[in-house]
């Protein structure tokens, strides 16, 4: 799979992890629009929810995700409500792509799927998932020999006037000492100001997580508007740079047809 293809289907209806909860108001802009912010938390929450469902949380309690793809299709709009639906599209023996659906009553949609590497507990270096891990990610895919190749490859601009700072406060750091991935969105959020059309439509927002940001560690921000890129759509890239290190990238553009 690559940046301009779309995301593998649910193989069968009623497959998959499925979990429901109201749209709060602090998770929408102005315009009630759910953003995409609060589109990774629940990402984070229905993974959180399924691990604790059964018996990941004993044979494979550490994961972190390396990319995310979010496909705003038809856009949430609060007050709604909310149905997540997640499997697994694809897998390795250390990794796996996640696949979650997102519905709303009022007929939203949002497709997503997440890379997410298996750790161990001791060393916090990509393990082998367990035997009953492996039986139950298998359900529902039949691609069992996924790679890891990044989407986002453009160079990370200079440094301009335009950076921004992006502070990292001390409600950002997650329990492993780094800034959780839901944060970096709110950065998108704010360069998507001044782009209202990329998210007017349907939409496709891709995040890439090169290397952990720490506390106290502080983020630039570089981004560049194009009115045509390499896919001959409009689109909003972001890189996230410490002390010269690129450590995320993003890119925001049309949803694939």
């Amino acid at each position: 799979m690559s940046l301009d293809q779309p995301l593998a289907p649910l193989p069968q209806e009623g497959m998959g992890f499925a979990t429901a909860w109201p749209i709060r108001a602090g998770d929408v802009d102005p315009y009630n629009r759910l953003r995409l912010d609060a589109v990774a938390r629940y990402l984070q929450d229905v993974a959180w929810e399924e691990l604790q469902s059964g018996f990941f949380q004993r044979t494979d309690p550490v994961w972190v995700v390396r990319r995310t793809v979010i496909d705003v299709v038809r856009p949430i709009l609060w007050p709604d409500r909310v149905e997540l639906r997640r499997w697994c599209s694809a897998m390795s023996t250390r990794w796996t792509n996640m696949r979650v659906r997102i519905t709303s009553e009022n007929g939203g949609l949002i497709e997503t799927e997440g890379f997410w590497i298996n750790l161990n507990e001791s060393t916090m270096m990509p393990t082998r998932i367990s035997d009953e891990g492996l039986a139950h990610l298998s359900r529902t895919t039949t691609e069992t020999r996924l790679r890891w190749r990044p989407w986002l490859t453009d160079a990370t601009p200079p440094e301009s006037d335009v950076d921004l700072p992006f502070p990292v406060r001390a409600t950002d750091i997650d329990q492993f000492n780094h800034v959780n991935n839901a944060v970096y969105w709110q950065a998108v959020e704010h360069s998507l100001i001044d782009h209202p059309k990329l998210v007017a439509g349907p939409h496709r927002a891709v995040i890439e997580y090169v290397a952990p940001v720490l506390a106290r560690e502080h983020i630039n921000v570089r981004s560049r508007f194009e009115s045509g890129d390499h896919t001959g759509n409009p689109a909003l890239r972001l890189w996230f740079v410490v002390g010269g290190t690129t450590t995320t990238v993003v890119r925001i553009g049309p949803l694939p047809a």
